[in-house]
């Protein structure tokens, strides 16, 4: 078996991720998931592949990402890119109110502008900015 000589320049494939996301909990950690929600691997890549296809330039919220995934709550989108997001367009993804969360707010902000989308008092105009997917 080959060594992996650079192994930050290799893409982890989905076993890894899935992996990697639920050995994350703090060692003293058992029961229920965080946030009391489980993510089965298909969720889980739902998730992924919902944030990874908003466009350059648009935004979607928690919710709309929820909804689109077939999640059963906005904070399960949250956990999935807070474990697993650092390869997607993480950024793309607001509250609610068009805010980001606090403590990503400088980065995402900054981010965001760079692909044309404009805030105002750190808030995005979502009827201007809103990622509105074709319904399949």
């Amino acid at each position: 078996m080959p060594v992996d000589t650079n192994p930050a320049e290799r893409k982890p494939d989905r076993e890894d991720r899935v992996c990697r996301s639920s050995c994350l909990r703090p060692s003293w950690y058992v029961g229920a998931p965080r946030y009391g929600v489980s993510v089965d691997e298909e969720l889980h890549e739902r998730v992924r592949d919902t944030v990874a296809a908003i466009p350059e330039g648009t935004v979607a919220t928690y919710g709309d990402i929820a909804t689109l995934a077939g999640a059963s709550t906005p904070r399960l989108v949250g956990r999935v890119l807070s474990e697993d997001g650092q390869d997607l367009p993480w950024h793309r993804v607001l509250r609610a109110d068009g805010t980001p969360a606090k403590h990503l707010r400088t980065e995402q902000c900054a981010r965001l502008l760079e692909e044309g989308v404009m805030s105002r008092d750190g808030r995005v105009d979502l009827t201007r900015y809103r990622w509105r997917p074709e319904r399949r």
